[in-house]
C-alpha cells in the first residue's frame, strides 16, 4: 500500500496499459502556453487581414449613426426593432470573423497537441476539485510554482518587448498628436500589429519549453512502482496461483478420464517401471492402434495396476515405451513410424494366446 502512494517508489516507466488508460480517461499532456500562443497568433491574423477593413466599415456606420441621428426613424416599435437589427448586423459582421478565427485557433491549439477524445470522466463533478487542501497543493505545489514562474517570465517578456518597441516608435507616436486625427486609428493599428507580432515571436521559446515540460511532467506523473507493475501483470495475465490451480484441476480431470479408459486397452507397453503406454487395437474396428493412456513413474504404476486388475497384457519394451511416450498423444492414433513395432507386438500377443488375428499385418497410412 505504501509502495503505491510513495512518490519516491515510482521509479519505473509507465507501461503501455497505464498510458492507454490515462489517455482514455482524458489525462493527456497539455500545454497552456500553446493555447495562449495560438490566441496571440490569431490576433495577429485578425490585425493584418481583417481588422483594417472591418474597422473602416464599422467606422462609417457609427459615423452615420452618431452624426445624423435625426435621419433615424423611431416613431414606433417596429422602427426600434429595425434599428436594433441594423446595429446587430453591423456589429456582428465586425465580430463574427474575429470570433471564428479565435475559435479555430483554440481548437488547433488542442488538436495539434493530442488526438481529440470524448471523455465524460473529465466533466464529472468531483469533490476533490473544490477541496481547500487540494487547491492549496495546486497553488503552492510544484505545478503551482512552475505556473508562477511561467507567468513571471511572460510578464518580463511582454514588458521588455513593449518597452523596446515603444521606444523605437516614440517619434511616430508623438508625431501622431500633431497629424490629421483621421490617421490616428491607422497609426495605432500599425503599432498594435508590430507589438503583437513582436510578443508572438518572443514567446516562441517559452511555448516550446512549456511543451517539453508538460510532456515530461505527464510521463513523470504516470511512473509506476515495481509493485504496481506486478499487480498490473497479475491482472492482465491472471493470478499465477489461480492459473496453476486451474492447470492442476485440468490435468487431474485428464488423468481420471485417461485411467477410466485403461480397462478398454488391448495391451500396455511398459519400460517396465518408468513408462507405460495403453493401446487399443481391434482388427474389426479398423484403423491404427489408438493411445488410451500414457504416463511415467506413479501414473505408469497406476496404469499397470489397472491393466493387471483387468487382465490386460503387459509387454515390456524399454526403447519403444520411452520413444512412444515422447511422441504419441492420448485419444489419437499412433504415428506411422510406430506401425511396424506395434504390429509386431500385437502379432506376438496373438501367437502367445494361440489365436490368429483376422488382420495380421502392419497398419497402413490409409487406415
Amino acid at each position: 500500500m505504501s509502495d503505491s502512494t510513495d512518490p519516491d517508489s515510482k521509479t519505473e516507466e509507465p507501461t503501455e496499459k497505464k498510458i492507454h488508460d490515462a489517455l482514455e480517461k482524458g489525462n493527456v499532456p497539455q500545454s497552456r502556453e500553446m493555447a495562449v500562443f495560438f490566441s496571440i497568433g490569431c490576433i495577429c491574423v485578425i490585425l493584418y487581414l481583417f481588422l483594417y477593413n472591418s474597422v473602416a466599415v464599422l467606422n462609417s456606420f457609427l459615423t452615420f449613426f452618431i452624426d445624423a441621428p435625426e435621419s433615424i426613424r423611431l416613431n414606433s416599435g417596429p422602427d426600434a426593432v429595425s434599428l436594433l437589427q441594423l446595429v446587430a448586423i453591423s456589429v456582428g459582421g465586425f465580430l463574427f470573423p474575429i470570433v471564428c478565427i479565435l475559435m479555430v485557433g483554440g481548437i488547433l491549439a488542442s488538436v495539434l497537441q493530442n488526438v481529440p477524445r470524448i471523455t465524460p470522466d473529465r466533466i464529472e463533478p468531483k469533490w476533490s476539485r473544490i477541496s481547500l487542501l487540494g487547491g492549496f497543493k495546486r497553488i503552492f505545489g510544484l505545478q503551482g510554482q512552475v505556473e508562477f514562474a511561467k507567468s513571471v517570465t511572460k510578464l518580463l517578456i511582454i514588458t521588455i518587448v513593449c518597452t523596446i518597441l515603444l521606444n523605437s516608435e516614440q517619434h511616430e507616436v508623438v508625431n501622431a498628436l500633431f497629424s490629421d486625427p483621421s490617421r490616428v486609428p491607422e497609426i495605432m493599428l500599425g503599432l498594435a500589429m508590430r507589438l503583437v507580432s513582436a510578443i508572438c515571436v518572443a514567446t516562441v521559446l517559452l511555448v516550446a519549453a512549456d511543451l517539453v515540460w508538460s510532456r515530461f511532467k505527464w510521463r513523470r506523473d504516470l511512473k509506476m512502482s515495481r509493485q504496481e507493475i506486478k499487480d498490473e501483470m497479475r491482472q492482465s495475465d491472471g493470478d499465477p496461483l489461480v492459473k496453476a490451480r486451474m492447470r492442476a484441476i485440468a490435468m487431474d480431470r485428464v488423468r481420471k478420464r485417461m485411467m477410466n479408459q485403461v480397462p478398454n486397452a488391448s495391451l500396455v507397453v511398459t519400460n517396465p517401471t518408468h513408462f507405460a503406454i495403453a493401446l487399443r487395437y481391434l482388427p474389426e474396428e479398423g484403423g491404427a492402434p489408438v493411445v488410451l493412456a500414457k504416463g511415467k513413474d506413479l501414473i505408469a504404476l497406476s496404469i499397470r495396476e489397472i491393466a493387471q486388475k483387468h487382465d490386460i497384457p503387459l509387454i515390456e519394451d524399454k526403447a519403444l515405451a520411452r520413444s512412444m511416450y515422447d511422441h504419441v498423444e492420448i485419444d489419437k492414433s499412433i504415428p506411422p513410424e510406430f506401425y511396424k513395432a506395434v504390429a509386431q507386438l500385437f502379432y506376438y500377443l496373438y501367437q502367445r494366446n494361440g489365436a490368429t488375428p483376422s488382420v495380421n499385418r502392419t497398419p497402413s497410412n490409409n487406415e
